[in-house]
């Protein structure tokens, strides 16, 4: 379970809510958004949020989405720790977890993605194991 709050310049702020297990592999993600029309009430909120549960870190990231059928491609530039990418399969009303699996796989072999190259956790797991 994660709290990710994104501030930026000149865009909409939002707050994410992720509740996914921190395991190897595909896995189902819940989450819930709250976009806000302007930072002062994002900053706001976040300052409630840190004193209320504590900060475990920032991650500073620039992203590109693109767009496979219903599979979101996340391209990220992570500060201090590098490049990535996540596939992020959009299921359907009626559809399996399983038949999301078969989707990302086929695209991970379409992108010449090795299974050696996946990796589990979040960023901020990545950045605090690292000591950044």
């Amino acid at each position: 379970m994660m709290f990710f709050l994104q501030l930026e310049t000149n865009v909409k702020s939002e707050l994410i809510f992720y509740d996914r297990p921190d395991t190897e592999g595909p896995k189902l993600s819940n989450y819930s958004k709250q976009e806000f029309q302007n930072n002062e009430e994002a900053i706001g909120l976040k300052k409630i949020l840190e004193s209320s549960l504590g900060l475990v870190g920032v991650v500073s990231k620039q992203r590109h989405l693109f767009m496979s059928g219903q599979t979101r491609i996340h391209v990220d530039d992570v500060k201090n720790l590098g490049h990535f990418m996540e596939l992020e399969v959009m299921l359907k009303e009626g559809e399996s977890l399983e038949y999301g699996e078969k989707i990302a796989r086929e695209l991970m072999t379409t992108l010449k993605v090795q299974k050696e190259n996946l990796l589990s956790g979040s960023y901020i797991n990545l950045l605090t194991s690292k000591g950044s």
